[in-house]
Order: structure tokens, then C-alpha cells, then sequence
């Protein structure tokens, strides 16, 4: 009986996944028909290789199905995760790198040192599973930068060049920030109260807070928040070299990685101020972690309850995107 169980829950799966092989390849080759259509009524477009559409399509989609089995994205956080990731993986496929490498590394880091996270943080869920709202906190930044960079220059890869491509650079390099801001905060989020061995102290008024506070910043997750968009930024430079033809007739393309780490670390700290100002933190007696919410038994520690946790990251990722392109501009070597 149990290996007809077995044998069975096999052939459910084997035709599961011929169906979504099929609904992928029927899906993008009508996208595909559909771009050969538009670009032969208009001169400036050209039509996206069908290999294009089903890349960007099923990937995603297994990458979404993956990470609900492995508790990463509930079924809302993994819909918004496949629009996300198929906007960027379209575009270009530098974003799609670095994106996958914020989610992979976010949820690898969210497992880890869970015993410590569950004595500190009030909200702490095993594995970290996200849900659609924060996906779009993350996420819609760079999807709406992805969307502007395909309506500038079209899906494909472009090296960061302010002199040759002015516009889908200043697009590339703030979609990068924001992702590297996502992660910094993450990786201080996630390593600090884990390794940091002094209490943070609160980034207004530099006092030592407890553990969880919002704005709470410690020497650790500084270092970790730079060294995630280091990361970040990295692995788009690598992506750089492998899909992007005649990068030696461009502008160096190594600042990718030093602009990935001070991205990731001044969106750690954008992140923390506002956290700081906008999130409210208490400590309740009753549970003996820090909320943030009010009650009879919490003692106010820091800020006002204007924000939630998802739209600081939402307004630090923006600002990091809208601040850094420019500064990136005066200093590239050329």
C-alpha cells in the first residue's frame, strides 16, 4: 500500500510538472507571436527571442514553487515573487542575478540562529516566510525601475556606461541599489543579534537599547549590512562579464561591487533612522520582548507608530535608488 502511495504521489508530480512545462512554453511563444506583431507595426521595437519568454517565465516559476515548499514564501508572496522576478529576469537578466541572490541569501540567513531571533523578536516565524506585501516592499522598486529601464533601451543587457547609455544606466545602477539596500538590512537584521555581542544602540541618540529595538544598530550589523551589498553587488558585476558583449569598450564595470556595499550599508542605516523615528518599539513585561505595539504593560522605547516594518524598507529602498545613481555619475572612472 505505501509504495502505491508513493508510486502514485510520483505520477502527480511528473504530470504537475508537465503541465506547467506546457503553460510555460504555450505562454511564451504567445508573447512571443504577440512582440513579432507589435514591432512589425512600429520601426523602434524589436521582437524578444522565444527563449527569452520561457526563460523568464519558468524560472521564476520554479524558483516560486521551490521556496513555498521550503516554507521561504507563503502561496501570496510566491505570486508576487513570479511577477517580480519575470520583470526582471526580461529586462535584464544582471537584475534577475542579483535578485535571486538577495532572495537566496535572505532566506538561507532567516533560518539561520533561529533560537536567539525567537528570544528577541516578537513576530519571529520559522524560515522567515514572506508574504506578498513584503515581497512588493522588496521588490517593487526594482520591478518599476525594470519596467522603465525595457521601455528606455528594451530587454537585454547593457554595461554601466553613463557616456553610451545614460538613462539605462542611471536606471541599472538604482534598481542595484535598491535590491543592495534590501540586503544590507536584511543581513544586519538577520546577523547582528545573532554574532553582535554588545547591546545596539539606538542610531538618534546613540543610548543602548535592547535587543529587536527599531533603530537599534550594532558595530556587527553595520559591517554585515556592507558586506550584503558587497555581495549583491558582486554578483552583478560577475553577471556583468558573463552575458554582456564588448564590456572592454565600455567604462569600468568593477565600481559595481564597491557601489553594491555602500548601498547596502547606507540603506542599513536609512532604514534604522526611519525605524527609529517612524516605527514604534516597547518593551512588554508580559511577554518580555520588545513590540511594537502599545499596551498596559509596554514601556516606550523609541518612535512614533506612523510606519510598519515593510514601508521603512519600501521608503529606504526608494531613497537609496533615487540618491546613489547620481552620486555613482560624478565619481565613475571613465
Amino acid at each position: 500500500m505505501e509504495y502505491e502511495a508513493n508510486s502514485q504521489q510520483d505520477y502527480i508530480k511528473m504530470v504537475t510538472d508537465m503541465i506547467i512545462l506546457c503553460a510555460t512554453l504555450s505562454l511564451s511563444l504567445c508573447f512571443w507571436v504577440l512582440s513579432i506583431i507589435i514591432s512589425s507595426y512600429s520601426g523602434t521595437l524589436s521582437p524578444v527571442s522565444p527563449w527569452r519568454w520561457l526563460l523568464s517565465i519558468l524560472v521564476p516559476l520554479v524558483l516560486a514553487i521551490r521556496a513555498v515548499k521550503r516554507r521561504s514564501l507563503d502561496w501570496t508572496g510566491a505570486l508576487g515573487a513570479v511577477l517580480v522576478g519575470f520583470v526582471l529576469c526580461m529586462a535584464n537578466l544582471s537584475f534577475f542575478v542579483s535578485l535571486l541572490f538577495f532572495f537566496y541569501s535572505s532566506s538561507r540567513l532567516s533560518r539561520w540562529g533561529g533560537g536567539v531571533k525567537s528570544k528577541i523578536d516578537a513576530n519571529y516565524k520559522e524560515g522567515g516566510q514572506r508574504n506578498w506585501v513584503q515581497v512588493f516592499c522588496n521588490g517593487g522598486v526594482p520591478t518599476e525601475l525594470a519596467l522603465l529601464y525595457m521601455i528606455e533601451a528594451g530587454p537585454g543587457e547593457l554595461p554601466v556606461d553613463f557616456s553610451q547609455h545614460y538613462s539605462a544606466s542611471w536606471m541599472s545602477l538604482a534598481l542595484l541599489g535598491a535590491l543592495a539596500c534590501s540586503t544590507g538590512d536584511t543581513w544586519a537584521s538577520e546577523v547582528g543579534p545573532v554574532l553582535s555581542q554588545s547591546r545596539p544602540r539606538l542610531i538618534t541618540t546613540w543610548e543602548e537599547v535592547p535587543a529587536g529595538t527599531n533603530g537599534g544598530v550594532t558595530s556587527v550589523g553595520l559591517f554585515a549590512s556592507f558586506l550584503g551589498g558587497l555581495a549583491v553587488g558582486a554578483a552583478y558585476f560577475v553577471s556583468q562579464l558573463l552575458f554582456v558583449n564588448d564590456l572592454n569598450l565600455a567604462n569600468p564595470q568593477w565600481p559595481i561591487i564597491l557601489y553594491g556595499g555602500v548601498a547596502g550599508l547606507l540603506g542599513s542605516l536609512l532604514d534604522s533612522f526611519l525605524g527609529a523615528n517612524m516605527q514604534y518599539s516597547g518593551f512588554d513585561s508580559s511577554v518580555g520582548k520588545v513590540v511594537s505595539y502599545e499596551s498596559m504593560t509596554t514601556r516606550h522605547i523609541s518612535g512614533k507608530p506612523v510606519l510598519d516594518n515593510n514601508a521603512v524598507n519600501l521608503f529606504s529602498s526608494l531613497l537609496v535608488a533615487l540618491i546613489l545613481p547620481g552620486l555613482a555619475w560624478g565619481a565613475w572612472p571613465q
